[in-house]
């Protein structure tokens, strides 16, 4: 059997589209702060707009827990996806005691378009008549840029400076990453018993996920 048949769908789709991947997950923002160059501006803008994401994120992971439930062939999905939730809220306070040290008020930021364009994505993905298969693999895609990114900036040779390596340590980390690897096995199954209708959908909502997260960056950066 060679490679390409012995890759899951997903690894396929890392190998097929990884310029793109690159790109989400070595961005010039992440890769300033692996090499502590970022600007202090360019880090609060990217906090901010990130805090009012994760609060559009929590519905868009409880519409993926009800998929799950009605969809899914393993209970154990609930759990995970559950598990994930449930670290959202800590994640929530997370971003407010930031906010608090930074001096930004929370109340008074306003969306930046990346930041609409993608919540309204996310928001598309919500409804009942996206299939199970398509979401887990849109929020697997998500989570993974994230821990891939963060966990870059502590790998070796990083120069990420000490005041921020807490902040990459909460996608970074080990339990993480292992984390999405959980989310990857759930989408890697879905997907080998999905229509090619909803493996070309899944697809296409993968490749948007890394636009968004590119675009994202990039606000981030600009500031």
């Amino acid at each position: 059997m060679d490679e390409e048949n012995m890759m899951s769908m997903t690894e396929a789709w890392l190998k097929n589209h990884r310029l793109l991947y690159t790109g989400a997950t070595r961005s010039p923002f992440i890769l300033s702060i692996r090499d502590a160059t970022i600007n202090i501006h360019s880090f609060k803008t990217w906090l901010a707009q990130d805090y009012l994401f994760v609060r559009a994120f929590v519905p868009f992971v409880a519409s993926i827990l009800i998929k799950a439930w009605k969809e899914s062939d393993d209970d154990g999905d609930l759990e995970i996806i559950l598990g994930g939730m449930a670290a959202l809220e800590d994640e929530i306070n997370w971003f407010k005691r930031e906010a608090t040290n930074l001096g930004i008020s929370l109340s008074e930021v306003v969306p930046h378009q990346a930041n609409i364009n993608y919540c309204r994505f996310l928001e598309s993905l919500m409804s009942p008549e996206v299939e199970y298969t398509v979401a887990i693999t849109a929020f697997w895609a998500t989570e993974a840029v994230y821990q891939e990114s963060f966990a870059h900036c502590l790998g070796e040779g990083s120069k990420t400076p000490p005041e921020l390596k807490e902040t990459c340590a909460r996608w970074g980390n080990e339990g993480f990453g292992l984390y999405c690897q959980s989310l990857q096995r759930i989408a890697d199954r879905s997907l080998q018993k999905a229509s090619e209708d909803e493996l070309k959908k899944a697809e296409v909502m993968f490749l948007s996920v890394l636009e968004h997260e590119v675009e994202f960056w990039n606000m981030s950066r600009a500031g």
